[in-house]
């Protein structure tokens, strides 16, 4: 990887949601360069908009987005070649069984609803991020794509 390369790109508008998120990778030294959007216009903006940006390894994307909801950024990135093989967690505080399947039928890699409780969220993102970032080993096309 290189020292530019993006490893995370957060898509999150609560900022209290996003600020705990940047806390624990951080604290944690779980990624040392993640992106931050705020709506999803703006994630199909820094994914397809400009070349320059580099993939990033993981995408942490809440459904409950202004402009774009997370469900049409979704359906965007698993529907395109250069961005489909990008794990994709959403992690919402939605529990409606329909976003659940919709998220699944789009083909995201995990769905994880927000715990309310600031040890729990900690403790979510913290596990989550030593998965997605450090023992997962992303697709071949992947690998290929950022070689």
């Amino acid at each position: 990887m290189t020292k530019d390369a993006v490893e995370l790109l957060l898509v999150e508008d609560n900022s209290s949601d996003e600020e705990l998120t940047l806390h624990v990778l951080k604290k944690y030294n779980l990624a040392n360069r993640i992106e931050v959007v705020r709506d999803g216009a703006e994630a199909l903006e820094f994914l397809f908009g400009n070349s320059t940006h580099p993939v990033p390894k993981l995408i942490l994307l809440d459904l409950k987005l202004p402009k774009l909801n997370g469900l049409e950024v979704l359906t965007q990135i698993k529907g395109d070649g250069r961005t489909k093989h990008i794990p994709v967690v959403v992690l919402t505080s939605s529990r409606e069984d329909s976003d659940l399947a919709a998220c699944y039928q789009l083909g995201v890699n995990s769905y994880i609803v927000k715990p309310v409780d600031f040890a729990q969220f900690t403790a979510c993102v913290r596990q989550l991020g030593l998965y997605w970032l450090l023992v997962n080993e992303p697709a071949r096309a992947y690998n290929e794509q950022r070689a």
